[in-house]
């Protein structure tokens, strides 16, 4: 059996009315998992196919195995392409502004009516509740959720250096589809499915708030925080390298002594234990840091790896095409770019982190170029040859 016979959303068709970064996420994730999903543009495409700087990636990114129909909405002709195409949906995903659907006759309460199978997700800022009505963005929740400051140095709040809520608020968003999915398997009925920014940044940060409930004391920013483990940072070495090491057991302590012959150490009872070694980390980590100083960051590398030590070289973002392990594990597939000054150029792009069946989920087609399926979608839903192209002539349609 193919893999698009035998992906586990094969047969789900999922109408999308996404931008940005949340939406799509949930869309790519269950097109990785074989739903058809189709992505309704506006007639001048999305608009985030035309972001420049940290946004430039976003369609790339988060729009592969999807289908494209760019419709004109705001014409009644096109309205009638939109019903109809929903008609035809299992799942019905958005992420505009509260209301915006409600206003095209699109939201949930007014499509049940008429498709009680269908479930239908939406992407917010915040689920129900006293701030739904405020315009959310990863850096605002990120600053109202308690995660740029757990992110940054003391009184200086940081946001963390990805779009991990949107991403996340996403996944789950894509979780909640295929909950409500397993469920019409029993009932024959749909459902709303809500996802939001702020509740998943709440989520991110639980165990800070668990650790406060726990222990009585707040959680301290990552950069001043106090480490469970003595050996834990970014170390300084040979030629200005930086690499993270860690040394998190008394086992690995003694390991680490002897591959380094710190035999000093390891007989230094002020540092017998892990906890005596944190508390000794104001005078133990410059120390290790200036026995270190004459190594390499690949010699260090090395010697980690050889004795199961925890260690991680510091690797830029655009250093991964070249990641032998994500190379050697197909963890990055061949695309095309679409959009921007870059149109045409042959790349790579990471897949979903898992396996299944003993493979990874690739990509079965690369970014959509704005109403590439157009034609072939309205075929389908029963329009004409001369009922497309009169359509396309109208500007109700792009292909």
């Amino acid at each position: 059996m193919s893999q698009r016979n035998s992906l586990p959303y094969a047969g789900i068709r999922v109408i999308e009315f996404t931008h940005m970064v949340m939406g799509p996420t949930c869309g790519m994730v269950l097109a990785d998992l074989g739903a058809e999903v189709i992505k309704v543009e506006p007639i001048d495409g999305d608009k985030t196919r035309r972001l420049l700087g940290s946004g430039a990636g976003f369609f790339p990114m988060f729009n592969r195995n999807k289908k494209s129909i760019s419709v004109n909405m705001k014409t009644p002709e096109g309205m009638e392409v939109v019903k109809k195409l929903i008609a035809t949906a299992d799942v019905v995903s958005e992420n505009f502004k509260p209301g915006t659907m409600a206003k095209m006759g699109l939201d949930y309460e007014t499509l049940r009516q008429i498709h009680p199978k269908l479930i239908y997700v939406s992407h917010k800022g915040f689920l129900p509740g006293p701030y739904d009505h405020r315009t959310a963005l990863d850096e605002v929740v990120q600053m109202m959720g308690g995660l740029a400051y757990m992110t940054g140095p003391e009184d200086r709040p940081l946001r963390a250096g990805s779009s991990v809520n949107d991403i996340m608020g996403g996944i789950f968003g894509a979780i909640g589809v295929m909950a409500a999915l397993r469920q019409r398997d029993f009932t024959g009925i749909g459902q709303e499915v809500q996802s939001s920014l702020f509740e998943n940044n709440i989520f991110l940060v639980g165990q800070h708030m668990m650790q406060y409930a726990v222990t009585g004391n707040a959680a301290k920013p990552m950069p001043s925080r106090i480490s469970a483990w003595a050996i834990y940072d970014v170390f300084e070495v040979a030629d200005g390298e930086k690499i993270f090491l860690a040394v998190v057991s008394d086992t690995q302590w003694k390991i680490f002594c002897d591959a380094f012959q710190f035999d000093d150490l390891y007989q230094d009872a002020s540092l017998a234990s892990n906890n005596l070694r944190v508390a000794a980390r104001p005078t133990l980590i410059p120390e290790i840091t200036k026995r270190l100083s004459g190594f390499s960051a690949s010699q260090i590398s090395a010697i980690f790896e050889k004795h199961g030590l925890p260690f991680a070289p510091i690797t830029r973002p655009e250093q991964l095409f070249q990641d032998p392990h994500l190379i050697a594990t197909g963890g990055l597939a061949p695309i095309q770019i679409t959009d921007g000054p870059n149109a045409g150029l042959d790349t790579a792009v990471p897949l979903l982190p898992l396996m299944m069946n003993g493979g990874r989920l690739g990509v079965r087609s690369g970014p959509p170029k704005s109403g590439e399926h157009s034609t072939q979608i309205l075929n389908e839903l029963g329009f004409s040859a001369d009922e497309i192209a009169k359509l396309g002539e109208s500007g109700v349609i792009h292909s």
